[in-house]
């Protein structure tokens, strides 16, 4: 395995202690679970962003590290693999230095605690401009190494469309502001419709997060979405996997058949 390069910690900084959150991603069309992500939070429940807010220049390589491996482990106490279904785990590009040597603790914890590589997905967000060269390099080694990829975000990042032209990701999250009342709006409507079919020109999976209201959730079926995440569906649970609580069962079921 590849040894570590010079600005990997591992581990070591982010004295903060974390936990995770789960919250599902359904299939819509089957009723079924396809993923559930973790999301960071503090061990006495404390937010995502507080806990973000200790993230600095000189610890972020060691919570992204802390994240993925607290997932990891969380994940495989709650038997999360057994139904065959993801684990998403959010990184950070800009914490990983070289690919090969940064996964080592993610690969150690995985085979520690027999959880599968090929049921992890990495899904990331532009936050801040960075060099594209970089990420395609994470993206291509995490995809080699069997992995599944995401793009988080989509429509409020910094490359997008450009980044897509040279690299096409398992799945892409569309933001979840395009999400927002898209029932309500005819323009957002066109938007996600044609960036749907683009993205099944290109064979890529969309996944809508953000899903809150039933009319979001039966435009976005109209449209032709099956993955989906969101309160509506279930809100994140405290180190366990809440079920789905489906919306308007009847009648949603009632269309489907």
């Amino acid at each position: 395995m590849t040894t570590a390069c010079s600005g990997c910690q591992d581990g070591v900084g982010f004295e903060l202690p974390i936990t995770m959150a789960f919250q599902p991603i359904a299939h819509t069309n089957t009723r079924s679970l396809f993923a559930y992500e973790a999301l960071v939070r503090g061990v006495n429940g404390k937010g995502a962003d507080e806990i973000l807010a200790h993230v600095s220049d000189s610890n972020r390589y060691a919570f992204d590290q802390q994240c993925r491996v607290t997932a990891i482990d969380l994940a495989a106490k709650l038997d999360l693999a057994k139904s065959g279904t993801l684990l998403s785990i959010n990184f950070l590009p800009n914490a990983v230095y070289e690919p090969r040597a940064c996964i080592r603790m993610t690969l150690g914890a995985a085979m520690r605690t027999g959880f599968p590589v090929q049921q992890i997905m990495f899904e990331f967000t532009e936050v801040e401009r960075m060099d594209s060269d970089h990420i395609l390099h994470i993206l291509r080694t995490y995809r080699s190494m069997g992995f599944k990829t995401a793009i988080d975000d989509f429509g409020a990042g910094y490359a997008g469309l450009g980044l897509l032209s040279e690299f096409q990701p398992d799945f892409v999250k569309l933001d979840m502001e395009l999400i927002r009342n898209v029932d309500r709006s005819t323009v957002k409507q066109v938007i996600v419709r044609n960036t749907l079919n683009m993205l099944h020109d290109l064979g890529i999976t969309p996944i809508c997060e953000g899903v809150e209201t039933i009319g979001e959730f039966e435009t976005l079926r109209d449209l032709g979405v099956d993955l989906m995440q969101g309160y509506l569906l279930a809100k994140p649970s405290l180190g366990a996997l809440p079920a789905i609580s489906w919306p308007g069962e009847d009648k949603i079921m009632g269309r489907m058949v």
